[in-house]
């Protein structure tokens, strides 16, 4: 059944509402297949045959958090610098805006990002280290574009959580990249990573090519605002392939045809900065908009999956409704300890949590519902997604967290996906409002409770999950078998699943005092105008 206008204007942010008229972006476009790549490796794989594909004069655009040139793309390569090298030597225009980063001693990437770019210029590429940003903010959007100039119906697009960076190759078994970066020792020494991608066809893959092309072509300069940085770099910019500022683009080709039966939303996070960026003035908090508007509409459950779950700001949205609506659940996937071990690194965040946690607990007691995960040797699993399906109808993939940083302060940019197919499985309208079940968002919600739930991947086995009460149902039953068989000293076969109760740490009063400074300040920053911020809304 064909959407109508009226139709993606109930879930999808207008023109109006996206409040950003500067930006060329369009509110959404029509015509499109996503298609969700649950983990570092099918979304690798996939990407080095786009990449191959592309010959002389096509165009490669990519945004990345974090780079490393040597990253392994299949267990016997490609590696990222060899797959972009390789299309830049055969004339394809590949070009890229990454992080410029922080200091690798706190945890960062700054000089796996300039290595990234010095690897790939030597091959005639153009990556731009970029930090157009706030004080302790950072470029967070993960992006490739694949045109195909003189064939734009091969264009093709990834977009989501997946930065191009060491620990990103695991799969389904979780047991984790062999080329690992440094975490918690929670996680062991190949840390497992759960992540999710979108591909993209269709016109959104040129409206993620305007992005780029918006941040690429601003005039303000991408040098660091950090005056010893803004020196450092100058210097190093003087010598070959150590570029600070962007080259012209080649004119851009028309958006690829129709293709598909998705609407995708292209959402966005820029935060007011000075200089301002000429096509965010003011910023943007799109992101911010788009989940404020489909919570509102959400009924009977909202599924996350996130890597931090922080900011009494952003859980209000989420308390909102579940006070309003009694027959509304929220299930929470979540890590279990923080990616970086230390006290410092762990109380803001774990302070941020909780006080997220305790807000949606005492809103909805009995309703929601947080989980973490862990693989089937017991080693935790670090979830890096932020996916969020609601009442199986609108659902997002995306770089940002929910969180007052990724809403506000850092650049991000996801796709919310709202398919225009009916779901015929019952039940066809688990809501009620007569929006129905959409194949696209109820097939992403049950391939990721397959794999947490030890079901069959290929539907075979999905009793108990379609229906929202049930799905409910079945995490907490395989949270509480899985947590007692621990509790009971793992005593008989290991119960099926992964999922366990998710319990935060509880934080001393005095652990507190300190803690709560640094979240607000540097775990969680606002990057709102005034105005926003007075007035409690994005």
């Amino acid at each position: 059944m064909p959407e109508t206008a009226d139709d993606v204007t109930e879930w999808l942010l207008t023109d109006a509402e996206r409040a950003n008229p500067t930006s060329a972006i369009p509110a959404w476009t029509a015509g499109n297949l996503a298609e969700p790549l649950v983990h570092g490796a099918a979304y690798f794989d996939r990407l080095v045959d786009a990449v191959r594909d592309l010959g002389p004069g096509d165009h490669l655009f990519f945004t990345d958090w974090r780079g490393d040139p040597d990253q392994l793309l299949r267990p016997d390569g490609p590696t990222v610098d060899e797959l972009f090298s390789d299309a830049a030597r055969r004339g394809v225009c590949v070009r890229g805006l990454v992080w410029r980063s922080h200091w690798d001693a706190l945890s960062f990437s700054k000089e796996q990002n300039r290595s990234l770019d010095r690897e790939l210029e030597e091959d005639g590429a153009v990556v731009v280290r970029d930090q157009r940003v706030r004080r302790l903010g950072s470029h967070h959007q993960k992006f490739v574009v694949c045109r195909h100039v003189d064939d734009p119906a091969r264009d093709v697009a990834f977009a989501g959580g997946i930065d191009l960076g060491h620990t990103r190759r695991d799969d389904a078994e979780h047991r984790g990249d062999p080329q690992p970066q440094d975490m918690s020792a929670a996680y062991g020494d190949t840390p497992p990573w759960h992540d999710v991608q979108l591909q993209l066809r269709g016109p959104v893959v040129g409206v993620l090519d305007d992005s780029f092309r918006e941040r690429w072509d601003d005039p303000t300069s991408p040098a660091s605002e950090n005056p010893v940085a803004w020196v450092r770099d100058r210097w190093e910019a003087r010598k070959p392939h150590r570029r600070m500022d962007p080259t012209p683009l080649p004119d851009q080709p028309p958006p690829p045809p129709p293709c598909g039966p998705h609407v995708v939303q292209t959402l966005r996070t820029y935060p007011k900065v000075w200089p301002a960026f000429d096509f965010a003035p003011d910023g943007e908090r799109s992101i911010a908009r788009g989940y404020t508007k489909a919570l509102e509409r959400a009924r009977r459950l909202v599924y996350l999956e996130d890597q931090y779950l922080w900011s009494s700001d952003v859980a209000d949205h989420l308390a909102a409704s579940l006070r309003e609506h009694p027959g509304l659940h929220l299930v929470v996937v979540v890590p279990r300890v923080p990616d970086q071990g230390g006290a410092f690194s762990e109380r803001p965040q774990q302070y941020g949590q909780g006080q997220a946690m305790s807000l949606l607990l005492a809103a909805a007691p009995g309703r929601v519902h947080v989980f973490d995960l862990e693989n089937h040797e017991g080693t935790p699993v670090y979830v890096h997604a932020k996916v969020c399906v609601v009442d199986d109808v609108w659902a997002e993939v995306g770089s940002d967290n929910m969180n007052r940083r990724s809403w506000s302060h850092d650049s991000e940019l996801s796709n919310a996906v709202l398919d225009s197919t009916r779901d015929e499985r019952e039940p066809r309208d688990p809501a009620g409002l007569g929006d129905g079940a959409r194949t696209f968002a109820r097939d992403l919600r049950l391939e990721l409770a397959r794999e947490h739930l030890d079901r069959a991947a290929d539907g075979t086995d999905d009793a108990g999950l379609l229906d929202p009460d049930d799905f409910v149902a079945a995490c907490v039953t395989a949270a509480d078998a899985l947590d007692a068989w621990h509790a009971g000293g793992q005593v008989g076969p290991r119960p099926p699943g992964r999922l366990r109760h998710h319990r935060p740490r509880s934080l001393s009063r005095l652990e507190r005092v300190w803690a709560t400074p640094l979240y607000r300040l540097v775990h969680d920053p606002d990057g709102r105008p005034v105005r926003l911020r007075l007035r409690r809304t994005y």
